[in-house]
């Protein structure tokens, strides 16, 4: 930062302090207001205010840390989902925007009153949480295969007293092996290894990210193994890459599902595909 009449005791404007960092002013803000605790707006209407030093020295180093490439959400440790601010952290991936649609879509299946949902890879339980928010009467069980994972989306469960949410540990179904359910949902990793999109998400967990098979990997296994965890005429709903739609639609005619079709996001690309188990 440089220095200034202000600077040498100790202290700066946010204005002045704010324009220092070269960071994108929305995102200068929002760090600021996240060390200081206060609503961003304050700092609109309070350019003039002095911000202490030991402050200026936590912004500082937040804002290195972004002009590495450290995500915004990592660093203020939130990002909005379907309206509603979830906490994340290095354990978990970033909610994106696109998977809002994934939620959209459950939500107009006309699922029973009481319907029991599993989301598999659970992350930082947004999918989860979201969807025991918006119908009271489900019953979800999030499943990961990281404990920290787990660690993250029951602390959003608590924060937004999501108290239809049950939690399990483990890989895929054997995180529920005896249990059966109206739908099944997951956002797995489904990115190629050494995809070169890879390069732009060095502080994701790659878990969370990359699959065998070019990207397909997770997406099969949980395509195989679902119909057995699914009552009759069950659905299936999947996130998946950008290119990859016509590959799992193909899984699930192999597998023998039912009612297979794809949803493009809000960028017109085909974002997810569900199908049914045949009923009985």
């Amino acid at each position: 930062m440089p220095s200034s009449e202000d600077s040498a005791v100790g202290e700066l404007r946010v204005g002045d302090l704010l324009s220092a960092s070269t960071l994108p002013i929305l995102e200068a803000r929002a760090l600021l207001a996240h060390q200081l605790g206060v609503a961003r707006e304050r700092l609109v209407m309070r350019p003039e205010q002095r911000v202490a030093s030991e402050d200026m020295r936590e912004f500082a180093q937040l804002v290195k840390r972004r002009k590495r490439g450290e995500p915004l959400a990592y660093l203020l440790g939130e990002k909005e989902f379907y309206g509603r601010m979830f906490a994340v952290s290095a354990a978990v991936l970033i909610p994106r925007p696109e998977t809002e649609l994934l939620v959209e879509i459950v939500l107009a299946l006309g699922l029973p009153d009481e319907a029991h949902i599993v989301d598999l890879g659970t992350g930082s339980g947004c999918i989860a949480i979201t969807l025991a928010l918006e119908r009271a009467a489900w019953r979800i069980t999030a499943s990961d295969l990281s404990q920290q994972a787990i660690g993250v989306a029951r602390g959003n469960a608590e924060k937004w007293q999501a108290r239809n949410v049950t939690f399990r540990h483990g890989s895929w179904f054997s995180a529920v092996p005896d249990q059966r359910f109206d739908l099944i949902v997951c956002n797995p990793p489904y990115v190629a290894v050494g995809d070169p999109h890879l390069d732009a998400l060095p502080f994701e967990p790659m878990p969370a990210l990359v699959a065998e098979g070019n990207g397909l990997a997770c997406l099969q296994a949980i395509i195989e193994g679902a119909p057995s965890h699914l009552v009759p005429g069950g659905f299936l709903a999947l996130e998946h890459g950008h290119d990859q739609a016509d590959a799992v639609r193909d899984l699930f005619a192999t597998h023998g599902w039912c009612d297979v079709r794809t949803e493009a996001d809000f960028a017109s690309i085909e974002r997810v595909t569900l199908a049914r188990t045949a009923v009985v």
